[in-house]
């Protein structure tokens, strides 16, 4: 299973967030800059997250974003379920463009689907704030000072 840059992202400026904390307002360039990636790729991640309710804009002067949620109500299967566009792991799971001519008879196609379930099954488990304990060690590795 391999996730996409948009979740990928959309994982980063959370942790981010929740290590900032509730008090810090962030900025998109803020984000980018630390993770040293696109502002406009995080532009459209911050728009749905935040239509997601995950986070918070505050617009205008002196605004930002910051965590719509504590961290621990903020769970990492529900996120990437969310920003992925789909798990179509192999031609057969998307019925609308299934060209595999064994796909009827096919078991592998079961024990892939399984493998999905037991990933996201697994990604559930967790939320935000279990990243969130080496706070410290976070804000030294992201160059960030309190």
């Amino acid at each position: 299973m391999r996730l996409t840059v948009y979740t990928d992202y959309s994982l980063r400026m959370l942790l981010y967030l929740g290590i900032r904390g509730q008090n810090h307002l962030a900025t998109i360039q803020e984000i980018a800059d630390t993770y040293q990636i696109s502002k406009n790729h995080l532009m459209k991640v911050t728009y749905d997250l935040g239509q997601h309710g995950l986070i918070e804009t505050i617009r205008g002067r002196g605004g930002g974003i910051r965590l719509a949620l504590p961290p621990e109500e903020i769970n990492i299967g529900a996120v990437v379920r969310k920003t992925e566009e789909d798990f179509h792991l192999v031609e057969c799971f998307n019925p609308e463009n299934n060209l595999c001519k064994i796909s009827s008879e096919c078991q592998l196609k079961n024990v892939l689907y399984e493998a999905l379930q037991a990933y996201l099954a697994v990604l559930d488990k967790y939320t935000l704030s279990d990243f969130l304990h080496s706070q410290e060690s976070l804000l030294k590795l992201l160059g960030i000072e309190e």
